[in-house]
């Protein structure tokens, strides 16, 4: 059973779970009419259950909840509801610290005071899905922001969203997105050339290196070993690599497997040799 917190607007409640005695939040169209505080209610069929993340400890839930306009957890329940049907399954526990960002993002943006996202090409590269799933959802976001979302805000939020999928926090994502595009800019100096973003060479490089980067801090071993062929036919392209995973020691503090040198020295290769 549920008992009435607050009713938020006529598509939502904030709630008590009396059997997890935690706060729950019920979107859904209609099921706010008529609640009253301290009412009991059961499971709503046709509503969505959240859980309830506080990320901004310093203040009590009830008082965060009460600093976000119930527009903005609408439509990131929307925009939930949207990941939802492309990934199959979503911690949708994101619903309040995402419904927060979004609205201080929307108030950043009417008031000219827009946050730039140096990452945004390369949070589109690395996290293409997601950052495909917050485009669809825009509208749900620009009707309750009031105003256009840029893609650099598009690019935060899909940080948000690879969070709930996997088990990096927001945070982690977008230091993997800041190291990713050292690599790039370090191979770059290294060829003597910029390399094209929209290029299918450059989305397979940002996709190793992204999994090269998890497979580091997980401390996980690559099982195939082509370090002394790459290093044998392509020096080149062998030596940017490991002075890319040295300097990748040095970022993670942690070692980095050596078969790690010969498999991008090899993805480098590629690239390079597809070099007009």
């Amino acid at each position: 059973m549920y008992k009435v917190v607050k009713t938020l607007n006529n598509n939502g409640i904030l709630a008590y779970d009396m059997e997890k005695r935690q706060e729950v939040i019920f979107l859904g169209h209609g099921i706010g009419f008529g609640k009253r505080p301290g009412e009991t209610f059961a499971q709503i069929p046709e509503a969505k259950l959240y859980g309830l993340m506080n990320r901004r400890r310093e203040l009590p839930l009830i008082k965060v909840v009460n600093g976000i306009s119930p527009v903005f957890l609408e439509a990131t329940g929307q925009l939930l509801e949207l990941a939802e049907k492309r990934f199959g399954q979503i911690n949708r526990d994101i619903l309040l610290p995402l419904a927060d960002h979004i609205a201080l993002a929307a108030k950043r943006m009417r008031e000219g005071r827009e946050l730039p996202n140096p990452f945004t090409a390369d949070i589109r590269i690395l996290f293409p899905e997601e950052f495909q799933t917050v485009l669809e959802g825009a509208g749900f976001l620009e009707k309750a922001a009031g105003c256009p979302i840029s893609e650099d805000e598009i690019g935060y939020i899909t940080l948000h969203i690879h969070s709930a999928l996997s088990d990096e926090d927001v945070a982690q994502s977008l230091d993997l997105a800041r190291l990713a595009r050292e690599c790039i800019s370090m191979i770059e100096a290294g060829m003597g050339r910029n390399l094209e973003e929209q290029s299918l060479g450059y989305s397979r490089l940002m996709s190793h290196i992204r999994y090269m980067l998890a497979r580091i801090r997980k401390e996980e071993k690559i099982p195939l070993d082509v370090e002394d062929y790459v290093k044998s036919e392509f020096p080149d392209a062998y030596a940017l690599a490991e002075q890319v995973c040295r300097r990748m020691e040095q970022e993670l503090r942690q070692p980095v497997h050596r078969e790690e040198n010969g498999f991008l020295g090899l993805h480098i290769q590629r690239v390079w040799s597809n070099l007009p």
